[in-house]
């Protein structure tokens, strides 16, 4: 635990006038771009990036952040009135709030979404900032030979639970760290998959790589789904429908979902720490618990506000969870917390547990602006939901060139010419054949962006081990991993894996 002083000149870092400003824009973005169905926030975190550049680090990661707590309820907004999430964690909100709305009752549905998110998310923040510190600490006492055991552990549960095949994942994440070779020898110095470009000498661009794979790709599949199906969306329902009661939630109808929203906070924020494993999962696996032990007074998948509560509240706590093993051991949990991984290491920062030593403030400051973003999400989230409705209906014509041309612009200006976009833009490539037969992304973006302290570590230990497989006994911790990691991708494949979508 960092002194006293530090924790709270971070958090009044994050309590200036500038980080509110970027905190409260990013979760207006994340919600605008969460209400539209296929952008989503991780695709806004995405084409962002580059734009935060020029911005002290905290107020950069803030804004990360916000768009992010955003667009974890503004998901529920299409799902809610059109039956379409606007982001896959949000689908399991489909299920009760969208019969609520046909009902006459659409502002009441969303109010509740947001209260759940907000419940859920603080309560995950909260865990966050009691168990990262002690998680760094206890990753702090691992030399380099525990540190790729547990890289190797988190591979394979990756792996394992993303996609649709184990040995797919293990191909994605294999092709992850064979790019992140590109570039210059960190020991001997020399070039390596350069062909003879000089730019690739400081490796593969993280910016053109998040951009390609995780915005462009998105763009270009949703043309080519508009083009080639032309089928029009169903209606909105109108969110100015029902009298008074109907268009809020009271406090006794917030209360008596108490259950709810605590156990889906506590599924949110356990499987939010495994990396892999996304909110769109725990959205459902809330949903089911909820459903299984809740009173039978209102009839499920008919507009009971329990389901409404136990999926929000659940998908929202994987955001601060997601976090845990990012600033303790210095593994992102999901897509967006490797997005964040990017925005630290572009602004000089490198993630792991070493932030709690020398980056303390700048981790305490963080803390404060989730919390900040939790009180913005609330606020924005109820002036604006009638706004954010109209949102729901915006033409993809006009979107999706938008979010292209600021694309470009983005790895243009961060990459400095255009060398930059084309790398964006064959990583676009690379992701959509990646999806087209069936490799997950997450996995490739993830190893990619970890390889650089995969290959160090990998170093570090045969150095250490000195090409002595017997050696390894003298680190039991290790050799635990090692045979989890391989436990872990094996069972969990089989329990969970099958039909859990990756989270994006």
């Amino acid at each position: 635990m960092p002194p006293i002083d530090i924790v709270l000149a971070g958090l009044t870092d994050a309590f200036t006038l500038t980080d509110l400003f970027f905190v409260a824009l990013g979760v207006v973005i994340g919600q605008v771009v969460g209400a539209i169905p296929g952008i989503g926030p991780v695709m806004a975190m995405a084409i962002a990036i580059p734009f935060t550049f020029t911005l002290d680090p905290l107020v950069a990661i803030s804004f990360l952040v916000g768009i992010n707590k955003g667009g974890l309820f503004g998901g529920a907004i299409p799902a809610i009135l059109m039956n379409t999430p606007g982001t896959p964690d949000a689908a399991a909100t489909a299920l009760d709030g969208h019969p609520l709305a046909r009902a006459g009752r659409p502002l009441k549905a969303m109010k509740m979404a947001l209260f759940s998110s907000v419940t859920g998310d603080t309560i995950s923040d909260i865990v966050l900032i009691l168990a990262a510190a002690p998680l760094a600490a206890l990753a702090l006492k691992a030399g380099p030979v525990e540190v790729l055991a547990v890289l190797v552990f988190a591979f394979a549960v990756m792996s394992g639970l993303v996609g649709d095949s184990l040995v797919k994942g293990l191909i994605a994440t294999a092709a992850g760290l064979l790019l992140a070779t590109v570039g210059l020898d960190p020991e001997q110095g020399s070039p390596r998959f350069d062909f003879g470009h000089f730019e690739l000498y400081d490796g593969v661009s993280l910016v053109a790589v998040a951009v390609g794979m995780l915005a462009v790709a998105e763009i270009l599949r949703r043309i080519a789904e508009a083009v080639s199906l032309g089928r029009p969306p169903e209606p909105a329902a109108a969110p100015q429908t029902g009298g008074a009661a109907d268009r809020k939630v009271s406090l006794r109808e917030y209360l008596s979902c108490w259950r709810e929203l605590l156990r889906g906070a506590a599924i949110g924020t356990g499987l939010g720490a495994l990396p892999g494993l996304g909110s769109t999962a725990a959205a459902f696996m809330s949903y089911a618990a909820a459903r299984k032990t809740a009173p039978g007074d209102v009839p499920w998948g008919q507009g009971n506000l329990r389901g409404i509560a136990a999926t929000e509240a659940a998908n929202s706590a994987v955001m601060g969870a997601n976090l845990i093993p990012l600033l303790g051991i210095g593994i992102p949990g999901s897509i967006s917390a490797a997005l964040l991984i990017s925005a630290f290491m572009i602004h000089g920062i490198q993630p792991g547990p070493l932030l709690f030593e020398t980056q303390a403030r700048l981790i305490y400051g963080l803390f404060g602006a989730m919390l900040m973003a939790n009180l913005c999400n609330l606020v924005i989230g109820q002036l604006s939901l009638r706004l954010w409705s109209r949102v729901v209906g915006a033409p993809e014509s006009l979107i999706l060139p938008s979010a292209f041309l600021a694309c470009v612009t983005g790895v243009y200006l961060s990459t400095g010419g255009m060398f930059g976009v084309w790398m964006m833009l064959m990583a676009a490539g690379l992701s959509l054949a990646m999806t087209a037969t069936g490799f997950p992304v997450i996995v490739f973006v993830i190893a990619f962006f970890l390889g650089e302290r995969f290959e160090r570590a990998l170093s570090q230990s045969l150095t250490i081990l000195n090409g002595d497989p017997v050696a390894l006994l003298d680190h039991p911790v290790a050799i635990l991993l090692i045979l989890g990691a391989v436990l872990a991708a094996i069972r969990m494949r089989r329990g969970l894996g099958r039909g859990s979508a990756p989270e994006r």
